[in-house]
């Protein structure tokens, strides 16, 4: 991480706004902070108290932002003690966090991207299809969940089907992004198999032309990562990854989330907190 996205890392009390719950123990927050709505770069992260009795945040992904308002979104799933207690938090009550933090997506001009999220790590991707909304960019978005999608999903206004994928995220159809839903699950309208499984699909069906435009980015569980970048690799696509570690301090001080990144002079031990959370897929798996 450079010193001046270093400098970018606020400590900032944000106001509790909007506390959504969903299926599956998952949560929507918004809350307030016009600093961190409009320095925040998909991909990127905040470090959040979860509440006065439990001093050890919690790294969430920035999901969206509304910098009119100035406000942001997480989505984050109960999976622990941390999770319950934010899980308790209150409209109008205040939250100390950390952020925006790390090294997020950087975008390639002329290309087309494939946006693969799963379960918590579709935050990112929904982060990256709002700033190239307007764009000229044509991005695609799977996003995949083994429990109920933290949305009402709708039939995409395009009317295409991608073997039984034909119902799309509101938000991303709201954008003009085109999107597809992905679980194991019997869910109606969506592909039945993995994210990668519908991304072949997708790709697939390109023209070799606009299949060499696509660059791939990715955010969700290891084992996910690791078959998204065999899919970059396959179909010979640069790939982008956000990995999910945990994390103690989330500033690059404690290095509890270092992982190994091949570079240039050999394989290096890189903090996934400021030096990550994204990295080449080639240089992880």
């Amino acid at each position: 991480m450079s010193k001046e996205n270093r400098k970018t890392i606020k400590v900032v009390d944000c106001q509790v706004l909007a506390h959504y719950k969903f299926e599956g123990d998952q949560y929507i927050l918004t809350l307030a902070s016009e600093v961190i709505a409009n320095e925040t770069k998909p991909g990127q992260f905040v470090h959040i108290t979860v509440s006065d009795a439990l001093p050890m945040r919690r790294p969430i992904s920035i999901m969206s932002v509304d910098k009119e308002n100035a406000t942001f979104d997480l989505l984050y799933k109960v999976v622990g003690e941390g999770t319950r207690q934010l899980a308790e938090r209150k409209i109008g009550e205040m939250l100390s966090v950390i952020g925006p933090i790390g090294n997020g997506f950087e975008m390639t001009k002329n290309k087309r991207p494939l946006l693969i999220g799963g379960g918590v790590g579709m935050p990112p991707m929904v982060a990256i299809a709002q700033s190239i909304k307007d764009l000229d960019y044509q991005p695609f978005a799977i996003l995949g969940s083994e429990v109920p999608f933290p949305f009402d999903e709708q039939l995409a206004n395009d009317g295409k089907d991608y073997q039984g994928a034909t119902h799309t995220m509101p938000e991303l159809e709201a954008w003009g992004v085109e999107c597809r839903l992905a679980s194991l699950q019997d869910y109606d309208g969506v592909f039945k198999g993995y994210v990668t499984d519908l991304a072949k699909v997708y790709l697939d069906g390109l023209s070799d032309d606009e299949r060499a435009q696509i660059e791939i980015y990715s955010c969700g569980p290891h084992p996910m990562l690791e078959a998204v970048a065999k899919l970059a690799k396959e179909y010979n696509l640069p790939c982008q990854v956000s990995l999910e570690e945990n994390m103690a301090c989330a500033v690059g001080g404690c290095a509890g989330c270092v992982v190994e990144v091949q570079t240039d002079t050999g394989p290096a031990m890189k903090r996934v907190c400021v030096d990550g959370p994204v990295f080449d897929a080639t240089t992880v798996f």
